[in-house]
Order: structure tokens, then C-alpha cells, then sequence
């Protein structure tokens, strides 16, 4: 049995992205080369074992959204796309992603959809001013379960 989820992303986002939040966006979504200076998700800690047999944890910068090709456990495939939208009057780019995800990289990617979050255009803003970026679902279920940001924060399945 394994742990993991199905991500789907649909965010429609305002033209107010920097070049340096657009070129790590990309980079996450396995759309570009990693930036020299990380802004958005900075820590990407990994537990090793040095020559002493000692646990020491290093930095090891992944892209969180950039897995293309056939999924393992959720059917399909992975996917992430960022466009330009030709009629920018209510948001400038397209973003869809679908990935599988563990419940160990909620956190990070937490943080990733919290900032985007911020940037997603009104048609995503729900009454009680949380965004919804999407849905998620268990590999083994069928149902998915919306995806919201509220106050930067991802409200996760539990």
C-alpha cells in the first residue's frame, strides 16, 4: 500500500508574477532550469548518512510539480503547464498540473500553492475569501476533494 495522492491544479493566475517567481514557477513545474536563488519554497531538506555513519541532513532543491510522463499509481499521465493567455482582462496565465504526491511533501508544496494562491484571479476567490486551486483524491478512491488555500494556508486531506 502506498501513500500516495493525486494533485490536480486548475488556477487561473493575475499578471502580477515577478520574472523571479515566474522563472522558479517554471522550474517547479519542470518547465525551465533551476534558479541560482530560491524565493518561494527555500529549504529542501534530506536526511543522508556520512562516512561516519552519522544522519546529517542536506539540501537537495527538487522541482515539486515537475514530474511528466506515466503516473504509477494514480492512472494517466503527469502533466504541468504554464500559458500566456491571449485575453488577459481577468488573469494572464494558465496553470494545470497534475502530479502524484506523497503526504511528506505537503509542506513544501503547501507553500508553492500558498504563494500562487495569492496570485490566482477572482473566478478562484470563494465567498469566505479561501481560494480553491484545485482538488486532490487518494490513488484508491474515485472521488476527488477540492484543494483549498485559506489565509496561505493548504487545507490537506486528512
Amino acid at each position: 500500500m502506498a501513500d500516495i495522492f493525486e494533485l490536480m491544479l486548475t488556477l487561473d493566475l493575475r499578471d502580477e508574477l515577478s520574472e523571479e517567481e515566474r522563472a522558479e514557477l517554471l522550474w517547479h513545474l519542470g518547465l525551465g532550469p533551476r534558479p541560482k536563488v530560491l524565493r518561494i519554497v527555500t529549504d529542501f531538506p534530506f536526511v543522508v548518512e556520512d562516512d561516519h555513519g552519522e544522519l546529517v541532513i542536506e539540501d537537495r532543491p527538487e522541482p515539486l510539480l515537475g514530474r511528466h510522463g506515466e503516473a504509477s499509481k494514480v492512472g494517466g499521465a503527469l502533466v504541468s503547464v504554464l500559458l500566456r493567455k491571449q485575453d488577459t482582462r481577468h488573469s494572464a496565465w494558465a496553470l494545470t498540473s497534475r502530479q502524484e504526491i506523497h503526504p511528506d511533501d505537503f509542506e513544501r508544496t503547501g507553500q508553492l500553492l500558498g504563494r500562487l494562491a495569492n496570485k490566482a484571479g477572482d473566478f478562484h476567490r470563494r465567498p469566505d475569501g479561501s481560494v480553491n486551486v484545485g482538488w486532490t483524491r487518494f490513488y484508491e478512491e474515485h472521488r476527488p476533494e477540492p484543494l483549498v488555500v485559506r489565509d496561505g494556508v493548504v487545507i490537506w486531506p486528512s
